[in-house]
């Protein structure tokens, strides 16, 4: 039986989680210089070592630092100093976006474009089958600008990386291209008068230029990995039409303050969250919740910052600001999720630790190999040179974050927030679905069906007055039932009386005194047990009749002068299944998942509901007369000791404990804030056919970063022996480490052309 008691509102306004209240303070930073997975190791490691740092999180695609930390004021320029002292280039996350925002396609190719016409010549004859090469003081004249400035950025980052005994992509360009380009010119000087050596200038030139290429590419493709959280931001107009004194006036909308009147006209945007006070307009939400029809709004509903004007001129009163709109908290939630690692990269994450010393203890014994073997210092030289080149980690740091920020961006277009690349990844696992019922698989604005009165009560003809005390008792609570009782008074023109001494019984009802008199709203197991409140013979045969028709049957009972309760009235509620909840749940069980619904109704009334929505009771597919303290108790059940992997679905107060218990949580987005901040997936439209499409977008991108890590890691497996062995030649070593890093960052875009 569901209660009617205030704490246990299903709000139906739309709401986005607000940051969670943590001790320690969170701050983003931009770093630039980042090239592979072992630069994020290390970067990590110089932000944990600051004092007062309790995490860091570095993401390669993003290139950023999410630090927690419990440090004052100072700490930012003291985690700019660390990553500094690192050897990359600590950045403002606004500078970031600003330059991606600005940067045009071809951004950042002029030093690909001089590399390639430096290069062409010393290969071109090559490619051409001439076996006259150009002479050697011409290669050198070609390759010493590509090695040594346009290099110059591996060499920088390299010797940082030395510096700090470790290793990454950089060291490993600049080791090998400095060998092949040192041996050229050890083999030129010291070669007989009239004899022309085999020369390596043109191996070092093409291996730098196609490195930058790769970067290049990299660089691109991560700016639309980003365009979901650009569209975001873009989503905000820069000025609002204030209501002054004399007047309309244009302000910035950093002007702008909670309280203040705006207009916002046909057509446009509006500027932040606020209440509908004057006019009537339709209202495209589509980039914020996917919903692609507008939806009409009045006076007295809210407007979201970000959403397009109809055809209406509309005057709102401003309600959030900044931060605290739903928009910016939306964003918010995307870009957390974009940063955060998936535990899948825990693993990446101790391979890259250990990845650049053992390339280069790789390469040393090939060289030695080699020189064993009777080869010349020559071909051994060049050997390791593809040894070092082939195998730096570029796809290895980009698999993983690529894919989260492609995944989360096209499932944030559709509606659905990620908060977590936790629970993205858990998605993919789920074998078991539960929905909460109210608000969930139902529209959640239940109707008061029918009114039976005790037979004294009816004798008395005091139905009216009966209502108006239950209306009061319950005029304080947000409950759907209780806004029902609510509704029906008002449809018959009742002055609804203010109650006193209203108290709240926790799954159970609401008590209040109306006009003196005591009075108890709630189920019927209250009424029946700690109230001792027998039905009568007449209305507990109606109240069978009821429950079976489906109903939630709710009861009225008084308190006599002696302090004994009577039952005066049954109360029958009636919901509605929300449009396209029975589709979701048939599409879900297409995938082979178990179903279960849970519900505070009665059996009788659950059961109804399930069959009108598809679920079978008989297979244990309904969960009725559900205490919401003892909703997190069944999912616990559900997950029969970590055997099944469990979703929960749900929008009110009391689901919150149950989305944080099950394995992945997911709040509709009509619901409440506490549901929605312990869930770690947020459906923006409240429709239930958006489960399906997070699970289906969660095992896509997990199947990519499987794709990403095997390609990452097939690159090097292969490669690196090939290389050992004498089969690769420098050039192809490093076309292909340029080509892993674009087949990584290519195939996670592929989950841009996702759709619901």
């Amino acid at each position: 039986m569901q209660d009617m008691h205030p704490n246990d509102a299903s709000s139906s306004a739309p709401a986005i989680p607000s940051a969670a209240p943590a001790a320690a303070a969170t701050l983003d930073l931009g770093i630039g210089g980042m090239t592979c997975a072992s630069c994020v190791a290390r970067v990590e490691r110089a932000l944990r070592k600051v004092p007062g740092v309790e995490d860091a999180t570095v993401n390669l695609a993003t290139e950023r630092a999410h630090v927690a930390h419990t440090g004052g004021d100072g700490m930012e320029a003291l985690l700019r100093r660390a990553v500094r002292n690192a050897g990359y280039e600590p950045l403002a996350a606004a500078q970031q976006d600003a330059a991606a925002d600005e940067a045009s396609p071809w951004a950042g190719f002029g030093p690909v474009a001089a590399g390639l016409a430096l290069s062409a010549p010393l290969v071109l004859p090559m490619l051409a089958g001439s076996h006259t090469m150009l002479p050697a003081w011409l290669q050198l004249l070609l390759a010493a600008p590509v090695q040594f400035v346009l290099g110059a950025r591996f060499y920088r980052a390299g010797w940082h990386a030395a510096r700090a005994l470790t290793g990454n992509m950089d060291l490993l360009v600049a080791l090998g291209t400095s060998a092949g380009f040192g041996l050229s010119l050890w083999l030129w000087l010291t070669a007989p008068p009239g004899h022309a050596p085999h020369l390596y200038f043109e191996s070092s030139a093409v291996v730098i230029t196609l490195v930058l290429l790769g970067k290049w590419l990299e660089a691109r493709a991560k700016r639309q990995t980003t365009a979901a959280i650009r569209a975001l931001h873009g989503l905000r107009p820069d000025r609002a039409h204030l209501i002054g004194r004399d007047g309309e006036v244009d302000v910035p909308v950093a002007e702008v303050m909670a309280g203040d009147r705006i207009v916002v006209r046909p057509g446009e945007r509006v500027p932040v969250d606020g209440t509908l006070e004057e006019g009537a307009t339709q209202v495209d939400e589509s980039m914020l919740t996917g919903e692609p029809l507008p939806v009409p709004r009045s006076a007295g509903d809210a407007l979201t910052g970000g959403s397009i004007n109809g055809d209406g001129r509309v005057v709102l009163q401003v309600t959030a600001v900044g931060t605290a709109t739903v928009l910016a908290r939306i964003i918010r939630l995307v870009e957390d999720a974009q940063a955060a690692k998936a535990p899948i990269q825990r693993l990446v994450d101790r391979v890259a630790a250990v990845f650049v010393p053992a390339v280069l203890a790789i390469a040393l014994a090939t060289l030695l190999g080699w020189l064993a073997a009777g080869a010349d210092t020559e071909a051994a030289l060049v050997h390791a040179v593809a040894v070092l080149v082939i195998a730096c980690p570029c796809a290895l740091g980009l698999a993983t974050p690529a894919a989260i920020m492609a995944g989360t961006g096209a499932a944030a277009r559709a509606g659905i927030l990620i908060k977590d690349a936790g629970a993205l990844e858990r998605a993919q696992r789920v074998d078991t679905v539960a929905f909460d019922k109210t608000g969930t698989l139902t529209v959640g604005r239940p109707r008061l069906t029918a009114l039976a009165l005790a037979p004294a009560v009816a004798q008395d003809g005091g139905e009216a007055a009966l209502l108006a005390a239950v209306a009061g008792v319950q005029a304080g609570s947000e409950h759907p039932l209780s806004r029902a009782v609510l509704e029906a008074a008002r449809s018959r023109d009742l002055a609804v009386p203010a109650a006193a001494d209203v108290r709240a019984v926790p799954g159970r009802g609401a008590e209040g005194t109306v006009d003196g008199r005591r009075w108890a709203v709630g189920s019927l197991a209250w009424m029946q047990g700690p109230l001792d409140a027998a039905l009568p013979g007449p209305l507990a045969e109606r109240a069978l009749t009821l429950q079976a028709e489906g109903a939630t049957v709710s009861a009225a009972a008084a308190q006599g002068p002696e302090g004994a309760w009577s039952v005066q009235a049954l109360l029958a509620f009636a919901d509605e299944p929300k449009p396209g909840a029975a589709e979701a749940l048939a599409a879900l069980r297409a995938r082979g998942l178990r179903l279960v619904m849970l519900s505070g109704d009665n059996r009788g009334a659950a059961e109804a509901i399930a069959r009108r929505l598809g679920l079978d009771p008989d297979a244990g597919e309904v969960l009725a007369e559900v205490l919401p303290q003892d909703k997190a108790a069944q999912v616990e059940r559900l997950r029969e000791g970590g055997r099944r992997t469990v979703a929960m679905v749900g929008d009110g107060v009391n689901d919150a404990p149950a989305l944080a218990t099950a394995d992945v949580g997911m709040a509709m987005g009509n619901g409440t804030d506490v549901a929605l901040h312990a869930a770690g997936i947020t459906l923006m439209r409240g429709d239930p056919r958006l489960v399906a499409a997070a699970l289906g977008i969660s095992a896509l991108t997990v199947g990519k970063i499987r794709q990403n890590l095997f390609w990452a890691f097939a690159y090097n497996v292969a490669g690196i022996p090939l290389a050992a062995l004498g089969y690769l030649s420098p050039v192809m070593a490093g076309a292909a480490m340029a080509l892993s890093s674009v087949s990584v960052m290519g195939n996670a875009l592929l989950l841009k052309r996702w759709r619901v």
